[in-house]
């Protein structure tokens, strides 16, 4: 399954973004579970964005340093 250019550049953008709206409801909404479980999962998306986000630069700079062999190695 392939997506388009578009929403695959963005997904780690939208990652962090969730994980920040999700800490900020867990702030406002002062029910103790939900609240701690909300400022988990936010923390959670917001290291996956972070992590997706430097995995494809390293990724990137790889490739424009070493040119195709990085694909060869299959």
């Amino acid at each position: 399954m392939r997506i388009s250019r578009a929403i695959y550049e963005s997904l780690p953008w939208v990652y962090m973004l969730l994980g920040i709206a999700a800490i900020a409801t867990s702030y406002l909404w002062r029910e103790p579970l939900w609240a701690e479980a909300l400022a988990v999962c936010g923390l959670v998306a917001i290291v996956l964005g972070l992590m997706l986000a430097l995995r494809r630069r390293d990724y990137r700079i790889q490739q424009r340093r070493y040119g195709a062999e990085l694909e060869d190695e299959d």
